[in-house]
C-alpha cells in the first residue's frame, strides 16, 4: 500500500513539474508577428527535475524500510502469536503447555517459544483460572490441586498462586458459605463421590480420602458429614464380596472388619446378604 502512495505522489510532483515549466514561458513576438514559445529564466532545468525525482525515490525507499521494521515477525512467527491467542481466549495454558500445544499443530519449537513469549499472558492468572476450571467438575485437595496444576506445565509457584487464588490458603482455613473451609467443601464432595459409586466403612473412607491429599482433619470432617449409614455401606460391602466369591458366614465377617467396618456392622452386613 505504502508504495502505490508513494508513487501516486512522484505522479503528482512530475504534473507540478510540467505545470510549472509551462507557466514559465513566455510568448515573443517576432518580427514577422507570429508568437512564439520562448523559455524564461524561470525555466526549470533537467537537473531540477532530476533532483525532486531522486528525493520521492528516496522517500519511497525510507517507508518501506519503516514499514519492515514495524513488523519484523516472520510468517511462521506471526500465525504461532495469533494462534496463542485464540488458545487463550477460550481456555488456561501454561507457559510450557501453550508451546507444547502449538507444537502439537506443527508451529516450530522456535515460532512456539516465541509466540508464548509474546502473547502477553500472565500465567499466574492462567493458574488461577486453570484452577478454577478444575474444581468446577471435580474435587481436589489443595496439594492434589497443585500437583494437577504442575503436571499441566505450571511452575510450583503458579500452581500455589492457582490454588489459593482459588480459596486454598496454606493453612486451608478461609471459610466458605456454610461455614466449611475449602478444604472441608472438597472433602465432603469427594467423600459422596467416592459413596455414589462403592461402599465404604467409616475408617476406610477417611483413609481414602488421606490418600488423595486431604488433610487427616477434613477426611474426618467430611466422613463425619458424609450422611453415610455404617450398616448400609456393611450390608452393600457384603453384597459386593458375595457377587464375585464366597465366603462362610465368619469370613464375611472378618472381611469386612478388615475394610474397617465395625465387629457390629460387619454382622449387620452379612446377616442383610442370608447370614
Amino acid at each position: 500500500m505504502s508504495k502505490k502512495i508513494i508513487s501516486s505522489i512522484m505522479l503528482a510532483v512530475l504534473m507540478v513539474v510540467v505545470s510549472v515549466f509551462a507557466t514559465s514561458c513566455e510568448d515573443v513576438t517576432d518580427g514577422t508577428g507570429v508568437s512564439t514559445n520562448v523559455a524564461s529564466d524561470n525555466q526549470v532545468s533537467n537537473s531540477e527535475i532530476e533532483s525532486t525525482f531522486a528525493d520521492v525515490t528516496v522517500a519511497e525507499e525510507v517507508e518501506v524500510v519503516t514499514t519492515a521494521k514495524k513488523d519484523n515477525m516472520t510468517l511462521g512467527q506471526k500465525n504461532a502469536l495469533a494462534s496463542a491467542k485464540n488458545y487463550l481466549s477460550f481456555t488456561a495454558f501454561s507457559y510450557e503447555g501453550l508451546i507444547e500445544q502449538l507444537e502439537f499443530e506443527d508451529y516450530s519449537h522456535e515460532d512456539a517459544v516465541f509466540a508464548a513469549d509474546n502473547c502477553g499472558a500472565d500465567w499466574n492468572e492462567q493458574a488461577a483460572k486453570s484452577a478454577k476450571s478444575y474444581l468446577s467438575f471435580s474435587s481436589f485437595s489443595r496439594q492434589s490441586l497443585i500437583d494437577q496444576l504442575e503436571f499441566e506445565g505450571f511452575t510450583h509457584e503458579q500452581a500455589v498462586y492457582g490454588a489459593e487464588a482459588n480459596g486454598y490458603s496454606e493453612s486451608a482455613s478461609g471459610t466458605q458459605s456454610g461455614g466449611m473451609t475449602i478444604g472441608q467443601k472438597n472433602a465432603l464432595e469427594s467423600a459422596k463421590d467416592y459413596l455414589a459409586f462403592t461402599a465404604f466403612s467409616y475408617e476406610g473412607l477417611i483413609e481414602q480420602l488421606e490418600f488423595e491429599d486431604y488433610s487427616h482433619e477434613d477426611a474426618v470432617f467430611a466422613a463425619d458429614n458424609c450422611g453415610a449409614d455404617w450398616n448400609e455401606q456393611a450390608a452393600k460391602s457384603a453384597k459386593d464380596y458375595l457377587s464375585f466369591s464366597s465366603f462362610s458366614r465368619q469370613s464375611l465377617i472378618e472381611q469386612l472388619e478388615f475394610e474397617g467396618f465395625t465387629h457390629a456392622q460387619a454382622v449387620y452386613g452379612v446377616e442383610a446378604n442370608g447370614y
